[in-house]
């Protein structure tokens, strides 16, 4: 079952080809590579040729931004009623995956119509998109918590910009893992559990992340906290090579043996390309979610 973030206003994924993607963020054209994209451009026209901004990739890994026109260094977009900070960082990304729109749809739709306090745990939870959307559609506690203090601070941005502050939301800066352990000593349970892992990574004081090892005990470490009435359990990830059947099987084997009252989706996560009208693959998703 695939999701297409189709409801943005202020993005578009404008037109894609020769390994890139050109991209309107509200008034601000940015090209960038995807290595998703092994198709030729159509027709490489002015906006190809002169974007605000061309992130160029390095032989020797890495790469930087050519300004080809002038903006500022961050400016906010919106999506329905959230508003987030956009800033063109080192590393080609802007703060924001607009894809996860369609997660974030999927969060609030479940949360809203709730008939139970929710609260929400969300790791590797980067600059906040799903903690804003949880927060804003009801959730009586989201608890964010990623390893870098950078990411968590811009999260904090996004919630005063979306006007979230007067929300339980706690922000956390730690290893997900060792913060899940310490959640099941406590006895802190979540009735949804969100997770957007990287392939690799380092926590806080040097913890290795791989995903190939640690996913599946991190899902079951979460299995410790999850409510004996959970809402949903769900999974995102950029791994290339992963196909949507691997999150499936990992939350098969773990949520779905202790809940049976779910069913398991899993599939691709995209974007409309405008031009083309087709489809840009950015991901994966698996959920369990209650019946």
């Amino acid at each position: 079952m695939n999701q297409v973030a189709e409801n943005w206003k202020d993005y578009e994924c404008m037109d894609t080809g020769n390994g890139e993607k050109l991209e309107r963020w509200k008034d601000i054209i940015l090209r960038r590579p995807d290595p998703q994209v092994i198709w030729p451009i159509a027709e490489e026209d002015a906006l190809w040729k002169q974007p605000h901004a061309h992130y160029h990739r390095s032989k020797s890994g890495g790469g930087s931004w050519e300004y080809k026109k002038k903006f500022k260094d961050s400016w906010t977009i919106e999506y329905k009623n959230l508003r987030f900070k956009v800033s063109p960082t080192g590393f080609k990304h802007t703060g924001l995956f607009p894809e996860q729109a369609a997660n974030w749809d999927f969060m609030m739709d479940k949360i809203s119509h709730a008939d139970q306090d929710i609260r929400v745990l969300n790791l590797f939870a980067y600059t906040g998109g799903a903690t804003m959307a949880c927060a804003s559609a009801g959730a009586s506690e989201v608890v964010h918590v990623d390893a870098s203090k950078g990411m968590v601070n811009w999260a904090k941005e996004n919630m005063m910009l979306s006007h979230l502050q007067d929300r339980k939301i706690r922000f956390i800066v730690d290893d997900v893992l060792k913060f899940v352990q310490r959640e099941k000593r406590r006895g802190r349970t979540y009735h949804a559990i969100i997770m957007d892992p990287p392939s690799y990574g380092r926590g806080p004081n040097g913890e290795v992340w791989k995903i190939e090892e640690q996913l599946y005990p991190l899902i079951s470490a979460c299995l410790e906290i999850l409510d004996e009435d959970p809402l949903f359990f769900l999974v995102n990830s950029y791994t290339t090579g992963f196909p949507p059947t691997v999150l499936y099987n990992l939350l098969h084997a773990t949520i779905a043996r202790k809940h049976g009252n779910g069913y398991i989706e899993a599939g691709e996560i995209g974007l409309p390309i405008t031009r083309s009208q087709t489809i840009l693959p950015c991901g994966i998703y698996g959920r369990w979610v209650k019946e």
